[in-house]
């Protein structure tokens, strides 16, 4: 039977890891109110920061997508793994060492960590194979484009020797089995056993942006090599081509602080621009950049720095690269940043432009950057004879698109303009060719809309409604409620738990807020304890869940921990004169149904209540 991770091992990793650092290996985050960190979500496409980390809390929400949870549900998301996975990675991260009840990991479990292990042993041996003889010409392939050894050792570049199994029979003797090495995509299976993936070639190990190996590229270096001349990874359970970056895990750190990546078409332009000083160049892995590229990149870009992020694609400028620049403007759009092209002299890669003209040579055609913008108009207008009117007003009419989707409003009429100028036409008349195929455009795009919205499912159409209605926030009673759950929430230091009882006993308006105030007074036991949040949501409706990390999540007006005290004192004594007001109305109402005559010693009670409640509010308002 599998065996099972501990459930204290499993709270214990948590408590030592810190969710903001994992996170942040993602996301480029920022400090936002006390004790939260913002950046822009990984789980949906925004422009805006909605996505909250809580490192105290250990969690994080977007209030965005509603997406939210603990680390572990962070990394499960992220990394496409189980949750077992996901401990047993943050539990290496920690040198944490786990005890399975079952006396061993589960085969599925462990899985992912022998294919990381197998490919970081690879890595090793690939490298150490690179100062052979067998590998004198993959190092005369490096220096023929300007690397030497300190190049190669930094970015790990290895040698795969043309041997049928020189790796599968080292790895065996590391413990590793042909199964293992099938299922890490290092090894193919034979009649004889297995033989290496990977054989005379220059070898790239591809790391994540934690740094692990997850797969590798491969160059011909042999005429006797069959093969293409790029080999990469085959997707596993850790590498997934579409959604890597060769070279994030160097150019994370800058991509972040800089606010700038620059997009290259392979492995070597990747070394030669860090070796020139572009330290946040990035590659694709043997397939088109994509959705997913983008998202991994606008997690490291802010829509709110001052000056604008930029993202710079280079393209060969043969008609393969030409018809990149066209894909990627075609993606723009979709990047929290700027972008644009650089385009080298000659129609030098980064990789031969830097050993024919050296470092400082690739620094200014990364700086001699062009909008994306402008390109792709020069692009469509390039295929017209501009000596012509009929040309021109093609011309025109084939850039109009591209113009139209421009959605900076001072852009826009500033490409109208340049436009008319490159095309030698009326800036009138192209105006109106830019508004008409707008016009178009949304057209279409709403009858794509229509066509290929999904029909409700039945399961959809009979499914009954929460109890909970969502909170209407537009009503000042219940905007006020959600501030006490706040307060009561994030900042239990600032009220006794007297005073929680009593709000508690008053209750709330909104059925949703009223839930989550339950629970957190059968949550009381708990109050202040580091474990406030987790206790809370134990006694929470599951379907309530989304609205208490977001309650958790919100940014308090304090800029430190006395002001967040003040705060949360100032709500909880607003919450208690309401409380204390109900209170009054009903000892008033009872003073109503008593007959003095009848029952003197209750009314005098009642009496004797109302002032001390009167008392009492005067003290909290401060009168």
């Amino acid at each position: 039977m599998a065996g099972k991770i501990r459930a204290r091992d499993i709270e214990e990793v948590k408590s030592r890891v810190n969710i903001a650092d994992v996170v942040g290996e993602y996301v480029s985050l920022k400090n936002a109110s006390v004790g939260s960190l913002k950046g822009l979500c990984p789980f949906h496409d925004e422009k805006s920061p909605s996505f909250n980390v809580r490192p105290m809390q250990g969690f994080y929400h977007c209030f965005g997508c509603g997406e939210g949870g603990d680390v572990y549900k962070f990394l499960q998301q992220m990394e496409s793994i189980s949750f077992y996975e996901a401990v047993e990675k943050l539990a290496a991260r920690v040198g944490f060492e786990l005890t399975y009840e079952d006396g061993g990991p589960a085969q599925d479990q462990g899985q992912r960590s022998r294919i990381l292990e197998a490919n970081t042993a690879a890595a090793a041996f690939y490298q150490s194979q690179l100062m052979t003889d067998e590998a004198i010409p993959g190092r005369d392939f490096l220096k023929g484009r300007g690397f030497d050894k300190a190049a190669a050792d930094l970015f790990g570049v290895g040698f795969a020797p043309k041997g049928w199994s020189n790796l599968t029979d080292h790895l065996k003797k590391l413990g590793f089995t042909i199964e293992e090495l099938v299922t890490a995509g290092l090894a193919t299976k034979s009649d004889r056993g297995a033989y290496d993936k990977f054989r005379g070639r220059l070898i790239w190990p591809i790391r994540d942006a934690a740094s692990q190996v997850i797969g590798f590229g491969a160059r011909k270096l042999f005429d006797d090599d069959q093969g293409p001349k790029y080999l990469n990874s085959s997707d596993t359970l850790v590498y997934h081509k579409s959604s890597v970056l060769y070279g994030l895990d160097l150019a994370k750190k800058d991509i972040s602080k800089q606010q700038r990546v620059v997009v290259v078409e392979g492995y070597t332009d990747v070394m030669a621009c860090h070796l020139a000083g572009i330290t946040t160049a990035v590659a694709t892995c043997g397939t088109a950049f994509g959705d997913e590229h983008i998202r991994i990149l606008n997690r490291m870009l802010s829509a709110e720095k001052d000056t604008p992020a930029e993202v710079i694609f280079t393209f060969d400028p043969d008609a393969a690269g030409q018809k990149a620049a066209m894909r990627a403007f075609n993606d723009s759009h979709k990047f929290s940043a700027q972008t644009f092209v650089a385009v080298g002299p000659d129609g030098l890669d980064p990789c031969d432009l830097r050993s024919q003209k050296g470092d400082e040579a690739v620094r200014l055609m990364i700086e001699n950057k062009k909008p994306l913008f402008e390109f792709a108009i020069k692009q469509k207008i390039g295929k017209f004879d501009l000596a012509t009117i009929e040309g021109r007003v093609g011309a025109a009419r084939a850039a109009a698109p591209v113009v139209a989707t421009i959605r900076d409003s001072a852009m826009r009429p500033a490409y109208i303009r340049e436009l008319a100028g490159w095309v030698n036409l009326d800036g009138n008349e192209v105006a109106a060719l830019v508004d008409a195929a707008g016009k178009e455009t949304r057209a279409d795009a709403v009858k794509d809309m229509r066509r290929d919205a999904p029909a409700p499912s039945e399961e959809q159409e009979t499914q009954p409604e929460s109890e909970f209605a969502l909170p209407n926030l537009a009503d000042p009673i219940t905007r006020f409620e959600r501030q006490v759950l706040e307060v009561l929430v994030q900042v239990p230091s600032s009220y006794s738990q007297e005073q929680l009882i009593r709000i508690v006993r008053d209750g709330f308006s909104a059925p949703a807020h009223n839930a989550i105030l339950e629970a957190i007074g059968t949550s009381l036991v708990s109050h202040g304890s580091s474990d406030w949040l987790n206790v809370i949501g134990g006694s929470t409706p599951a379907e309530l869940h989304s609205l208490l990390r977001s309650i958790a999540a919100q940014a308090l007006p304090a800029n430190n921990d006395a002001d967040l005290i003040r705060y949360g004192q100032g709500v909880v004594a607003r919450a208690l004169v309401n409380a204390l007001a109900h209170e009054k109305a009903n000892l008033l109402a009872a003073l109503r149904r008593t007959d003095v005559a009848e029952d003197p010693q209750e009314s005098a009670r009642i009496q004797r209540e109302l002032v001390e409640l009167e008392t009492e509010r005067r003290k909290l308002q401060g009168l």
